[in-house]
């Protein structure tokens, strides 16, 4: 019985160091990393794990316009910030479709393990 019993701790103490350790990865985006899309006003993020909605979201910048030499990155305001239905799914909207020009989203997310990662990628509207 004994043996029994710390077989049973052992177990829980694996399977507790398992999910401690774990934090959201991103999975994929789109658009994805590096790529010229069409006009959006979408982003999603497809993480490995359910998010925190309250704690999980992101900036975007506007770095460079057609046309301008020099352009200082330009902080897009209005950003809604929602999870999808399938708690995986972050999804960043703007007020309207993005103009042309290049873009960097700066993306945090938490899930249950309450620790916050952070990524960044960047991508063109054409």
């Amino acid at each position: 019985m004994f043996t029994a019993f710390r077989i049973a701790a052992a177990f829980t103490l694996v399977a507790m160091g398992t999910a401690a350790a774990a934090h959201p990865a991103l999975v994929s985006s789109l658009p994805a990393a590096n790529t010229t899309v069409a006009p959006t006003a979408t982003i999603e993020l497809h993480f490995s794990e359910k998010l925190e909605a309250a704690f999980s979201g992101g900036t975007l910048q506007m770095t460079s316009m057609p046309g301008m030499t020099n352009h200082a990155p330009m902080k897009m305001s209005g950003l809604t910030t929602k999870v999808g239905a399938d708690g995986k799914t972050l999804i960043i909207t703007t007020k309207a479709p993005m103009p042309a020009g290049g873009y960097t989203l700066d993306w945090y997310a938490v899930a249950a393990d309450t620790h916050r990662v952070t990524g960044s990628f960047s991508f063109t509207v054409k």
